[in-house]
Formats: C-alpha cells, sequence, structure tokens
C-alpha cells in the first residue's frame, strides 16, 4: 500500500523537539516495516524546507543547508514514489476548488490532494484531515499522540 505524506508528517518526523515527533517516528517504521510505500510530491518538499527553516514557526529553525540535505534524503529513498502534477491532477484542483468553493487559503492542500487522488493513493499521512475529507477519497491516517 502507498500512503502520501503531507508536510506536517515530515516536519514531526524530522525535528527532533516537535510534540508529535514520537508518534510521527513510530508510525514512519510502523509503515516501512509494513512494507509500504511513501508518496512524496515536490510541493510536500518545498513547503518542508519552508516550515524548517522559518523562525517564527520553528523555536531552532534548521539552517537551509541542512533542510536541504534532510530533503534530498526523503527524496532519493528508496521507499518514497515521486509524485508529479500533470494534466488530470491539475484539471481536478481546478474542479474541487470550483466545486467546494475554497480560497486562497486551499490551494496547496487542494493540489497535493488531486496529485495523490491522480495518483491512486488513498491513504494521507496527516494531522490536517480537514484538508483532505470533504474531496471523499483519502483515508487518513493521524499521528497525533492521545
Amino acid at each position: 500500500m502507498t500512503y502520501g505524506i503531507d508536510t506536517d508528517f515530515l516536519v514531526a518526523v524530522e525535528i527532533r523537539d516537535h510534540p508529535f515527533h514520537r508518534e510521527a517516528d513510530a508510525l514512519l517504521r510502523s509503515l516501512l516495516d509494513g512494507g509500504h510505500d511513501l508518496a512524496l510530491a515536490p510541493q510536500t518538499l518545498a513547503e518542508f524546507l519552508h516550515v524548517v527553516t522559518d523562525g517564527k514557526r520553528m523555536p531552532t529553525p534548521l539552517p537551509m543547508s541542512e533542510a536541504l540535505q534532510r530533503a534530498e534524503h526523503w527524496w532519493q529513498a528508496a521507499e518514497v514514489i515521486r509524485v508529479f502534477p500533470d494534466g488530470p491532477s491539475v484539471t481536478e484542483f481546478l474542479a474541487w476548488m470550483n466545486r467546494h468553493s475554497l480560497g486562497r487559503k486551499r490551494l496547496l492542500d487542494t493540489m497535493l490532494a488531486a496529485l495523490m487522488a491522480q495518483a491512486g493513493v488513498t491513504r494521507i499521512v496527516t494531522n490536517n484531515g480537514q484538508d483532505f475529507r470533504g474531496f471523499g477519497r483519502f483515508e487518513i491516517v493521524p499521528f497525533r499522540g492521545n
């Protein structure tokens, strides 16, 4: 099974002092031990780089060089399936934006959802399930502790 990964999961796995690092790391290990693949889109890596280097979001932001090394590691990992926007995913994105009357704050997640749907991904690892649930195409796999 292939699991799509959202930026919040990448951040939690990579940032050891993140409140959900332990849970995210345990889920990652479980997925990999189970032989599952991880679908990763370029825009997720870009958002990851933006978040982990931002001093307003991170108490100790990563230097860009370190953040880039971590992003490269994910992009090159054998367990990662690279997924890219194509014509049908952009058409789906535009249709969903229109059908669900979504605004500018939903652009990136809706594009990611459309891309994952077109790639055949049906499970998304995220604690932001509300960003994906409304499309009726995904099982949300949260990693937040209880």
